[in-house]
This record gives C-alpha cells, sequence and structure tokens, in this order.
C-alpha cells in the first residue's frame, strides 16, 4: 500500500491517501472551472475509507447537473478545495488533483464534460484516453470501475 499525501496552500489542512494507484480525469464542468479557476479540474475518485484529512475543513453543498448534490469541502482558512462528496454516492470522494504533494503522479485517462471546455483548449486524440461530451451515463458506477481497475 502507499502512502500519498496532500493539502491546501496554507497547510492547515494536511491529507493521507491510502492506495496502490491513483486514476485522475480531467473535468471541463462550469463549476470545475470555477472551482480551479482554470480551464478544467484534476479529480481523483478514492474511497472515503482511504482518505485521512486533518485541519480546519468546511463545507459548500451544490446542486449537480443531474439533479444530486455534492458537498465541496475546503481548507476554512485559504479556502483550496481538497476533496467533493456526492450524496449518491458518499463512500467515494473526489480528491482535487492538485492538492497532492506530487501532483506529477497524476495522468488523465478521461475528459468529462468536453462540451464545456475552453474554446482554445486543443484535445488531442489518444486511444488510451476517453472523451465525454458530458459524463459517463452512470457516473457513479463508472467511478467505482475506475476505483476497482486500481487494484488489478
Amino acid at each position: 500500500m502507499t502512502h500519498r499525501r496532500g493539502g491546501c496552500q496554507c497547510g492547515a489542512v494536511r491529507y493521507e491517501l491510502s492506495v496502490e494507484r491513483l486514476t485522475a480525469y480531467a473535468c471541463h464542468c462550469l463549476e470545475c472551472q470555477k472551482q480551479s479557476a482554470s480551464a478544467f479540474a484534476i479529480s481523483v475518485p478514492v474511497k472515503a475509507d482511504d482518505l485521512v484529512v486533518e485541519g480546519p475543513v468546511a463545507a459548500y453543498e451544490r446542486s449537480t447537473d443531474s439533479g444530486s448534490r455534492t458537498n465541496c469541502w475546503f481548507c476554512s482558512t485559504c479556502g483550496t478545495r481538497i476533496y467533493h462528496q456526492s450524496a449518491r454516492s458518499p463512500q467515494i470522494v473526489t480528491l482535487k488533483g492538485g492538492t497532492l504533494d506530487d501532483p506529477s503522479v497524476l495522468a488523465p485517462i478521461a475528459h468529462l464534460w468536453v462540451s464545456r471546455k475552453q474554446p482554445w483548449l486543443e484535445m488531442p486524440a489518444t486511444p488510451d484516453v476517453e472523451m465525454f461530451e458530458t459524463q459517463p451515463d452512470d457516473l457513479k458506477a463508472w467511478r467505482d470501475r475506475l476505483i476497482a481497475s486500481r487494484s488489478t
């Protein structure tokens, strides 16, 4: 088991993640563009039980395009978004990839919401990288498969 660490910009929130491998995807939805203050966000789905967070966190609850609700957990000191947790699948959290101490270990295996990507962003066709105009039909099942594939 590999232990990866990360945290917020100011250092008040730290976390440890116990997983063999990480799987990431890039999300180009408008919410991710706003929360990352960039063209997309890097998301890393993990089991909630594999993540231990220490420090002052707070949550902002928002609706999703699918009609669900999600909690967006962030450092209550500096505001760095740490992870999201959907009401539909609370046993899974979506860690924000840029919060890892070493985010270079991440390479997105998919791009979601490419219909909302910034027009100046070129998306090269790569056979092993999935592209979704919106998101997978069953996002929960898709994320579950990503997590399960890490143990094979």
